[in-house]
């Protein structure tokens, strides 16, 4: 069954063409108007809004976007003379732009995977991965929109790129590899612990390897306590389906492999070898799969980065901020360390090497630049760079815009 994108209505249906009064719950009504009090604050001049910050005038016509994040491996290790990943680390590379100064943001996994949907900066909790699920406790605002506290979950006002193209008539879709192959451990579909309860997800098992660390979307209320988690936030299996057309293909996909073939285990609890070899192999599966859909031979982008270098690895780029919660986001320095990432589209010249740095952050604001949206958390960071000219060719098939 292809995955069905739905906007949320408020107090209307408009399915049929026709309004039909349905009644609006309390929890809806406290969703719009954060959502509203959010976009409104955003266009804030001085808050790093779109009225604030130009767009860049040389973005592709991109409508849809494919976004695999793998973990935990340093650029030298990935893209070296010998790769151990060679469909990625040589085929790919070739065939797209290949990002030779992209960072991640933090350590450890959490918080590197927040701040590509959100734009948040780490917390101590989640610098360690939130093995007990549980509220983040907010104390304040700081600049740039950052939550101040400390905590997993953030309150409904604490939006997120996916209530952004909701807000747009946008759609989006979260596929999640292994989510519900063990009904005791996590649900079929928005699969995350009960609050206030350890973990289980945190380890694999042979059967099971989701982790909801790597899954960003269910750690927002904004999320989570509405429908709309069960209806885009799915297993990978789903995803075949939702690509057979452009239209059953949301605007924006974002894939986390199991622990195994995301690169994170080594060996892997059923037995594969794990790491770059077994990411490798995920990326040769589903790259063909992506690459042949209508929506990305239309219009389409795939990211595939690393959501952190290994922990030795704390740099930072792009003049990141700390932000109010933690001294050092990479827990022994600044930042989550160099990974470099590969992006591959119509509108990309193969053999693109972009040496102009980037982040995680780089990759919201990029994202929201794609879609028109205002900018989120240290996305709107001044002086911040989406991707540019470095990454998308002149060459394209399509004008830039």
């Amino acid at each position: 069954m292809a995955v069905k994108v739905v906007t949320r209505k408020t107090k209307c249906n408009w399915a049929s063409g026709r309004m039909r009064p349905r009644q609006v719950s309390n929890m809806q009504i406290t969703r719009s108007f954060a959502l509203l009090a959010s976009l409104s604050a955003s266009s804030l001049v001085g808050a790093g809004s779109v009225s604030s910050q130009q767009r860049p005038t040389r973005m592709p016509p991109i409508r849809h976007v494919f976004i695999i994040v793998l973990e935990n491996e340093g650029f030298d290790s990935t893209f070296n003379a010998h790769p151990r990943a060679p469909f990625f680390a040589d085929t790919l590379r070739k065939t797209g732009a290949f990002l030779r100064q992209y960072y991640g943001i933090a350590h450890y996994s959490l918080p590197n995977y927040l701040a590509m949907i959100a734009g948040v900066s780490p917390t101590p909790k989640t610098q360690i991965d939130c093995p007990h699920f549980n509220d983040f406790v907010e104390t304040g605002v700081a600049r740039d929109g950052q939550p101040i506290g400390d905590g997993c979950v953030y309150p409904a006002h604490v939006q997120t790129i996916a209530n952004q193209l909701e807000a747009r008539k946008l759609t989006w879709g979260a596929f999640m590899e292994d989510m519900g192959n063990d009904p005791a451990r996590e649900a079929a579909t928005c699969g995350h612990p009960p609050l206030d309860t350890v973990d289980p997800t945190e380890g694999a098992t042979p059967t099971d390897q989701y982790a909801a660390k790597h899954d960003p979307f269910v750690y927002f209320h904004a999320i989570i306590d509405f429908p709309t988690c069960q209806r885009n936030v799915v297993p990978l299996t789903k995803l075949e389906e939702a690509l057979r057309s452009v239209q059953s293909t949301p605007n924006l996909v974002f894939i986390s492999p199991n622990l195994c073939h995301d690169g994170h285990d080594r060996p892997c609890k059923n037995g594969e070898p794990g790491s770059l070899e077994s990411a490798d192999k995920f990326l040769q599966h589903w790259i063909p799969i992506i690459m042949s859909s209508p929506a990305y031979k239309s219009d389409g982008l795939i990211v595939i980065n690393f959501d952190e270098a290994l922990s030795i690895d704390a740099r930072a780029c792009c003049n990141q901020p700390t932000g109010p919660n933690t001294a050092k986001p990479g827990v022994n320095g600044p930042g989550g360390g160099r990974t470099g990432a590969v992006l591959l589209s119509r509108f990309i010249r193969p053999g693109t090497v972009s040496t102009r740095p980037y982040n995680h952050y780089s990759l919201l604001r990029s994202l929201e630049d794609i879609f028109r949206l205002p900018y989120l958390g240290y996305a709107r960071q001044r002086g911040l760079r989406s991707f540019g000219v470095d990454v998308f060719s002149s060459s394209s098939r399509a004008p830039l815009r």
